[in-house]
């Protein structure tokens, strides 16, 4: 009788100990947009490095970077990632946002996004960069992180932004069948998507951003109030975050920094053709760089900064370094 009293207290030890780790897991909600730089967060959850830091993650994917930074502002979404926009450097200034870490990053050997030109386009004369003065272009919205990469490529070839159409579509799909059928004369469109289009024979690609222009395209942020009161949450969710990107990167990047298919990345574009539901023949020719310790380009950010308050985007006095959490941020080099 004894032993069976035993037994049965062991187990109910046993289930009492699983409830409560159960129970000090903590609930967050991660917001970016579905897109294969999503990667390291798809990895860190898929081999469990946000349960080891006692995180219950919940993605929630939105269609526009511009969407991921209200939300996050709202508190709809605990940390949001996407690319850095207008939008965001508004809400930084005004001291509602703080970026915490760095993701991807224009690169060369690397795609992240691309410059589609419609069949239509491309055979009325758009077949390269020097051709966009005096086209319409699509972006989801002004302001965002493809319009800022349209000012980019302008200022790499002396065009005159002036003479370009913009056309908005508000989110990344909407631009990606816009190309499709054919409505702009040139769409910006992450890789992932681009792939589909070009297997299809459905637009030619101008180019990969990452091989004209290299930037900071996307960052880790969270509001302001979650930076000073949630701490030991966000080290946790960079912790997860950095395991993933450590894979990402040994995945596909060689130890000098170059695109190269290592042993692991069969087992990570699984991972990644799961999450986006895509073919891993499509997947493999859209892998974008991610920085392995979720560093941040400083110095970058301060150029984007610099160039939003130019075009009046942001207010005159949008100071970078306010924007930026050093308690969590690793910088990219020595500011």
């Amino acid at each position: 009788m004894n032993a069976v009293r035993y037994w049965c207290a062991l187990a109910l030890a046993a289930c009492v100990a699983r409830t409560a780790a159960a129970q000090a897991e903590e609930p967050i909600k991660i917001g970016f947009v579905k897109t294969a730089g999503a990667g390291p967060l798809y990895v860190a959850q898929d081999r469990g490095y946000f349960a080891a830091e006692g995180l219950a993650v919940t993605f929630v994917v939105f269609e526009a970077a511009q969407i991921v930074t209200q939300a996050t502002l709202t508190g709809d979404i605990d940390v949001g990632t996407s690319g850095l926009s207008a939008a965001f450097y508004n809400l930084a200034a005004k001291g509602g946002l703080k970026l915490v870490g760095g993701t991807a990053r224009e690169a060369p050997g690397f795609h992240t996004t691309a410059f589609l030109a419609p069949n239509r386009a491309w055979d009325s004369g758009v077949t390269s960069f020097k051709t966009l003065e005096h086209r319409s272009i699509a972006v989801p919205q002004m302001g965002g992180p493809l319009h800022y990469e349209v000012a980019l490529i302008a200022a790499k070839y002396g065009l005159d932004i002036g003479t370009m159409r913009l056309l908005t579509f508000q989110t990344v799909p909407n631009v990606a069948n816009a190309v499709i059928g054919g409505q702009p004369d040139v769409g910006l469109v992450p890789s992932n998507l681009a792939q589909q289009i070009l297997d299809r024979g459905q637009a030619h690609n101008l180019g990969w951003v990452g091989e004209e222009t290299p930037w900071q395209f996307s960052a880790i942020f969270v509001a302001t109030k979650t930076a000073d009161r949630r701490g030991a949450m966000i080290e946790a969710t960079l912790r997860a975050f950095r395991k993933g990107a450590h894979d990402f990167a040994a995945a596909f990047t060689s130890p000098d920094g170059k695109r190269e298919d290592g042993p692991t990345a069969p087992a990570i574009l699984a991972i990644l053709a799961k999450n986006l539901d895509q073919p891993v023949s499509q997947l493999e020719q859209s892998i974008g760089y991610v920085d392995p310790d979720a560093r941040l380009d400083i110095k970058d950010v301060r150029r984007q900064v610099e160039w939003f308050k130019a075009q009046h985007m942001i207010p005159d006095d949008a100071n970078s370094a306010g924007m930026i959490d050093l308690r969590y941020v690793r910088p990219l080099e020595a500011d």
